[in-house]
């Protein structure tokens, strides 16, 4: 294989290998919460009006999460629990992250208050209107 390819294969697979640890960095448990949890994804949509933030959360039903917004910070608590009829299985692979979730999000620099929050097709959308 010249060269080139070479060096070109080992760049992917260590920039593979970066996203894999970020990820696994954001879904495994975090430490300094009073229990472990894991960290959802997100993104943040920011218009002249308000922010729209989606959160993935596959799995999770709307009674179990917690949406508080306080010194500009929002912060998303819930639990997505193991499904009953595994808890006897022997596991695999476990890759999606069950049990408890927090997920803090510093807001930009302004005030906000939640408009509105809704629960469809697995994503969380938090509207936060600027005041």
């Amino acid at each position: 294989m010249p060269e080139r390819q070479l060096q070109a294969l080992m760049w992917a697979r260590a920039c593979e290998a970066m996203e894999r640890a970020e990820r696994l960095h954001r879904q495994f448990f975090h430490r300094g919460h009073e229990t472990p949890s894991w960290e959802a994804p997100c993104d943040i949509f920011e218009t002249d009006e308000a922010l729209t933030i989606l959160i993935a959360l596959p799995g999770v039903v709307a009674e179990h999460i917690q949406v508080t917004l306080s010194a500009g910070v929002l912060v998303v608590i819930g639990e997505r629990p193991l499904p009953s009829e595994m808890a006897t299985a022997r596991i695999h692979r476990l890759e999606i992250p069950h049990g408890r979730f927090q997920r803090r999000i510093e807001l930009p620099p302004a005030r906000f208050e939640i408009s509105g929050r809704h629960l469809a097709n697995g994503c969380l959308k938090v509207q936060l209107h600027k005041l």
